[in-house]
């Protein structure tokens, strides 16, 4: 039961990214995937959060400048989950996001996200945490940035 709703939890994620990178984002929506406080950790450090207006303000900036860099669209390739007990797991979700180019074709990038997820009694699965590589260096390499 926990796998499918965390599936459905990623294909809402998904769905709710698009969405952002047509410019049509409610923030609340998409605030309701993260669980109060989180943890999110990248090879710039780790930092913890509240999810609350200012996390929403966030969320829109950083939509905002994904559209801005040619973000077309997110897609899954895939969502494997390692259990860690009956209320957490590990979700390592494979993504491909493809990028609108200044005169060159469009490219697709393929980059992992590790998400810690909980799932509480009588509530939807919540993000409470990610782990993810070096976004601003495969950009780089890849001409998008």
């Amino acid at each position: 039961m926990m796998e499918a709703s965390v599936r459905k939890l990623f294909e809402r994620y998904k769905r709710l990214f698009n969405q952002s990178l047509g410019g049509d984002t409610d923030m609340d929506e998409v605030a309701s995937l993260y669980a109060p406080e989180f943890i999110g950790a990248a090879p710039a450090g780790v930092r913890t959060g509240k999810n609350d207006d200012q996390f929403r303000q966030l969320l829109a900036q950083g939509y905002a400048h994904y559209r801005a860099m040619g973000t077309r669209e997110m897609r899954i390739r895939n969502v494997h989950l390692s259990p860690i007990d009956d209320r957490h797991c590990m979700a390592h979700v494979a993504w491909t996001a493809t990028y609108a180019r200044k005169d060159q074709p469009d490219v697709a990038i393929d980059f992992d996200v590790h998400y810690l997820v909980q799932k509480l009694d009588g509530e939807e699965p919540k993000v409470f945490g990610w782990v993810t590589g070096d976004e601003q260096t495969l950009l780089r390499e890849h001409g998008i940035i």
